[in-house]
C-alpha cells in the first residue's frame, strides 16, 4: 500500500484486508500466546489489538459528527495549510516502515494485565465498524472535512487522512505483533 496517496476506496479495501489478516495471523493464538510479552516494556499481541481498538474509537466522534451533520469546524480546523501539513506528516510517521516511535496516549494505552482471549474477535467486530464508518464518509468529501486529532489538540488533518492513519497504524501494530510472535521464547501454545 502506498502510504502517501490513497483513496477512501483504498482505505476501505485495506481495512477489510486487515480483518482477514487479523483472523489468519492471530485467530488461532491461545490466551497464553496472545498475552505473552518478549519483555516487561514491550507489548503482547493482545495489547497491540486492544491499542488499535482504543485508538480508532477515539477517532470515531469526528466521523460520526460528520455523518450526522453536527460537525462544526474549530478555529484551528479552519486555518489553511495546517491540515494538509499535519495530515501528510502523520501519515508518514505512522506508516508501518517508519522508524519514529511514539508513546501511546493514555486514552489509547492497552491494559497492563492479561487481556481476554476474545480480543481477536472483538478486533474483527471493531474492524467491521471501521469499514462502516469510513464507507459512510464517502458522500461528505472527507478530503475537505477537517478534524482535530483526539491525541494532540494542536494537530488537524482531513477525515481522509484520519482514515489513512487508521489503516496504516493498524498495519504498523500488526508488524509489531508479528515480531512478538517471532521472538525467542514465544509459547508454542
Amino acid at each position: 500500500m502506498n502510504d502517501q496517496v490513497i483513496t477512501l476506496s483504498d482505505v476501505i479495501t485495506e481495512a477489510k484486508a486487515i480483518a482477514i489478516d487479523a483472523q489468519k495471523l492471530f485467530g488461532h493464538l491461545s490466551a497464553t500466546q496472545l498475552n505473552w510479552k518478549p519483555s516487561a516494556d514491550q507489548w503482547s499481541v493482545a495489547q497491540c489489538l486492544e491499542h488499535l481498538i482504543a485508538t480508532n474509537r477515539a477517532m470515531f466522534p469526528a466521523f460520526e459528527q460528520t455523518i450526522n451533520g453536527t460537525k462544526t469546524a474549530s478555529l484551528l480546523e479552519r486555518l489553511p495549510f495546517l491540515p494538509a501539513f499535519f495530515g501528510k506528516m502523520m501519515v508518514k510517521y505512522i506508516a508501518p516502515g517508519a522508524t519514529q516511535k511514539f508513546k501511546a496516549p493514555p486514552i489509547a494505552a492497552p491494559a497492563a494485565s492479561g487481556i481476554d482471549p476474545q480480543i481477536v474477535s472483538r478486533f474483527l467486530t471493531h474492524q467491521e465498524d471501521v469499514v462502516d464508518k469510513v464507507q459512510a464518509l464517502a458522500p461528505f468529501k472527507p478530503a475537505q472535512v477537517i478534524m482535530t486529532s483526539p491525541f494532540a489538540g494542536f494537530i488537524t488533518y482531513s477525515l481522509l487522512d484520519a482514515a489513512r492513519i487508521i489503516v496504516l497504524h493498524e498495519r504498523r501494530h500488526f508488524a509489531q505483533a508479528q515480531r512478538v510472535m517471532n521472538a525467542d521464547g514465544f509459547p508454542a501454545h
